[in-house]
Parts: structure tokens; C-alpha cells; sequence
């Protein structure tokens, strides 16, 4: 056979095996998935899921307050400026 043609094929054939894996993959994740979670993974999950939302509330309030501080600042800073004009 000819080199030019055997490079091709290769590639065609490393290609083809990647989606062989990833398929193989997938449904195996699949099958896991279908599963019910036991009783103490539902329990844990929920109590990651209470901890988002709670770091998602202390987030916003820190926004808040980092919103509030910068306004303090730049009228402050525009309050000098005005003064030294």
C-alpha cells in the first residue's frame, strides 16, 4: 500500500476508536445515573445544595456592601476634588 494512504486511515481509524471510548463511556454513565441515589446521597446533596444557597445569599449581601463602600468612596473622592478646585 501506499505511505500517502496509510496515514489517512490511521487518523481514520484513531478517530473512529475515540468515539468508540466515548460511547462506551457514556453509556455506562448513563447507567449509573439511572439508578436512584441511596438515602444518604440524597441527604447529602441536599445539604450541599442548602450550602450553595446560603454562599449565594452571603455573596449578594458582600456585593451589596462592596457596592455601597465604592459609592462612599467615589463621592468622597469627587467631594475633594471639588473642594480643591
Amino acid at each position: 500500500m501506499n505511505p500517502d494512504v496509510l496515514v489517512p486511515v490511521g487518523a481514520m481509524l484513531a478517530f473512529i476508536a475515540a468515539i468508540y471510548v466515548a460511547t462506551a463511556k457514556l453509556l455506562r454513565l448513563r447507567a449509573t445515573l439511572r439508578e436512584s441515589p441511596s438515602v444518604e446521597t440524597a441527604a447529602r446533596l441536599e445539604a450541599l445544595e442548602r450550602e450553595v444557597e446560603d454562599l449565594h445569599q452571603e455573596l449578594a449581601a458582600t456585593q451589596e456592601r462592596l457596592d455601597f463602600t465604592e459609592r462612599l468612596l467615589s463621592q468622597a473622592r469627587d467631594e475633594r476634588r471639588l473642594g480643591s478646585s
